[in-house]
């Protein structure tokens, strides 16, 4: 009842070559009586059209290979030929030789298989399996090729279009059993052509901006149920993509999906990456180039006993071997906020005269002799800027209304909900109290922390918009200052082991600084939020010190900017004195002190400068 078996037998049936049909019939028939049927086509009498090599076939498939001697038969074959070796005589040239005799069949001898009762004589071994060597991975390539043995399997073409591209990955029509029968391939053929479609039709028409929100469900939604081999790389492209080249509909639907329940930290963590790196491809400024599509470049040195071959090498790369690819806005961050400090120290060592002769003798470049070309001379600028293209849309434009705004407000309506909730479930047991920090939620330590990563990395690339000093920088510090210094749960900063040994880092704005207290259970501040909270804080004052030297900040938010000032000199008073924070310890409490510290010195200078303003305006 196989159907291929059954398809092969028609084949064979429907042959123009008669021999080869005569095959199929014998196959068929014998499959049959092998199953307990009858089957018989007839017609096998006579030598014509293969019937006597059918009749030898079916009599050797009568018995076992396995039961046949041939040991005994070389033996029988042998003797004769060799007493008619010395009597063989060349015949007469005039005497015809007497046709040569038609070789009979000779029937398999079936040796008899010895069976002892005794127990001290061992059996023969099995003899080795009859199966054919498994096929070598060249000959596998051959056969998947072979399109005579594809013949069930329909090949998905790629998509020309964006809508049929947002129909690959988000069917909307069809029957249940067809989208799932080539879900794989559709996928994979879709992952593999979405970013260079998406960037193809950038500026061709609307098509772009009507299937632009479309695509950002999809792609968010899509998850590695089939092991696809890169596919958080490709689905981050994708995503890149759509942000960079559709920022006003794609941004938006990003944060708002952003926002809901139904998401896994990986999907979020996706998010985050696409907004943040789509936003340094607008603003024209350097990103981790190829970082989510190809592998570290350091294996390539690598001595040749320490790596595999070349292809099972890139399947075990790990988490260090590539850390652009696994986590580009932490090290965006962490390059934005050093250079933030190191500006500070530059400025420091530009009061001291001694400092800045010494800087000067060391730094100052000498004077070169470069050549002067004809295309110079007259003006022109060289081939490559002139064939560069400046994006339409400029991050500028489009960063307070469609990237930071929404991000900051959406997050301030969430957790006005989640906290609602929680105060709605308070009076439950705790089995049913509901927690909006758990794993894999946004208020959770990982995303939470990510989240505000994003945030700096976008409010530092927004630094030269109209709307930076007036919403984005006062909105941004006051979102790292509310994280870094309140309680947003109940569940918030509770240890698995339970203790209750680490001290609070909690500084209230305004308030005097008090005494290290032993934290109660579930009011703790982890480390990797107090740190990019920080780290957002340094952010906004060095881009308020570069823009007007702080002035705007610290006459219309003065209260705001004092309570920085006092909230970092805090923590860093504490850690001083050898304070532990949850999550903290090793590389993380280090960049925590540094931030700490840059803040402290970047208000300072703030405060330094407007400090008589500032205290008439409070």
């Amino acid at each position: 009842m196989s159907p291929p078996f059954i398809t092969s037998i028609s084949t064979y049936i429907s042959h123009m070559d008669a021999s080869v049909r005569r095959c199929g019939m014998l196959v068929a028939e014998e499959v049959a009586r092998k199953a307990g049927k009858k089957l018989d086509f007839g017609e096998w009498d006579g030598d014509t059209e293969g019937r006597d090599w059918c009749r030898s076939l079916r009599d050797l498939v009568k018995e076992r290979d396995v039961d046949f001697d041939l040991a005994e038969d070389s033996d029988d074959d042998d003797a004769p030929s060799e007493e008619a070796a010395p009597k063989t005589e060349s015949p007469p040239l005039n005497k015809v030789p007497p046709k040569a005799t038609k070789s009979t069949s000779r029937k398999p001898v079936i040796k008899e298989l010895y069976d002892s009762d005794d127990s001290l004589t061992g059996y023969a071994s099995e003899p080795s399996s009859s199966r054919s060597p498994s096929p070598a991975p060249s000959e596998l390539d051959e056969i998947e090729k072979d399109p005579t043995l594809r013949v069930g399997q329909k090949k998905v073409p790629r998509p020309v279009y964006l809508s049929q591209l947002g129909e690959m990955v988000r069917p909307t029509g069809g029957l249940k059993s067809d989208i799932e029968e080539g879900e794989v391939t559709r996928i994979e053929v879709a992952l593999d052509a979405a970013e260079e479609l998406i960037r193809r039709k950038r500026n061709y028409g609307t098509e772009l901006e009507e299937n632009a929100v479309n695509l950002v469900y999809g792609f968010v939604g899509l998850q590695n149920n089939f092991d696809l081999e890169d596919f958080d790389q490709k689905r981050q492209a994708a995503l890149n993509a759509l942000v960079a080249c559709c920022p006003r509909k794609s941004a938006p639907a990003i944060i708002e999906e952003f926002f809901k329940n139904q998401y896994s930290t990986d999907q979020r963590y996706a998010m985050l990456n696409a907004l943040a790196l789509g936003a340094r491809e607008l603003a024209s400024l350097p990103i981790p180039l190829s970082s989510a599509l190809q592998p570290s470049n350091a294996s390539k040195i690598a001595f040749a006993s320490k790596r595999l071959p070349p292809s099972l090498h890139d399947r075990y790369i790990t988490e260090g071997d590539q850390p652009n690819a696994l986590a580009p806005v932490q090290n965006l961050l962490e390059g934005i906020s050093s250079e933030a400090i190191d500006k500070g120290r530059e400025a420091t060592a530009n009061k001291v005269p001694e400092f800045v002769r010494e800087r000067q003798l060391r730094i100052r470049p000498q004077a070169k002799v470069t050549e002067v070309r004809s295309g110079m001379m007259s003006g022109r600028l060289p081939p490559s800027s002139q064939t560069t293209m400046v994006p339409e849309t400029k991050f500028t434009d489009v960063a307070a209304e469609h990237f930071i705004c929404p991000l900051i407000n959406r997050f301030w309506v969430f957790l006005r909900d989640e906290q609602t909730r929680e105060a709605r479930t308070a009076h439950q047991s705790v089995l049913h109290q509901y927690r909006g920090a758990g794993t894999g939620l946004i208020l959770n330590v990982v995303v939470l922390s990510h989240y505000l990563a994003t945030l700096a990395v976008l409010v530092h690339a927004s630094r030269n918009a109209k709307e930076w000093l007036a919403i984005i920088a006062p909105e941004s510090l006051e979102l790292a200052v509310m994280l870094g210094t309140r309680r947003l749960l109940e569940g918030e900063g509770e240890n698995e082991d339970g203790d209750e040994g680490e001290v609070e880092i909690k500084i209230s704005p305004g308030a005097a600084e008090p005494e290290p207290q032993t934290k109660e259970k579930g009011k703790g501040k982890e480390a990797a939020v107090l740190t990019t909270s920080l780290e957002l804080a340094l952010i906004v004052l060095d881009g308020a010190v570069d823009l007007d030297g702080g002035k705007s900040l610290s006459l219309e938010h003065t209260t705001l900017v004092l309570a920085v000032g006092e909230w970092a000199s805090g923590v860093l008073s504490r850690l001083e004195k050898g304070a532990r924070v949850l999550g903290g310890g090793g590389v993380q409490e280090i960049k925590l002190k540094r931030a700490a510290a840059g803040v402290v010195l970047k208000a300072d200078e703030v405060a330094s400068r407007w400090r008589r303003s500032m205290i008439s305006a409070v």
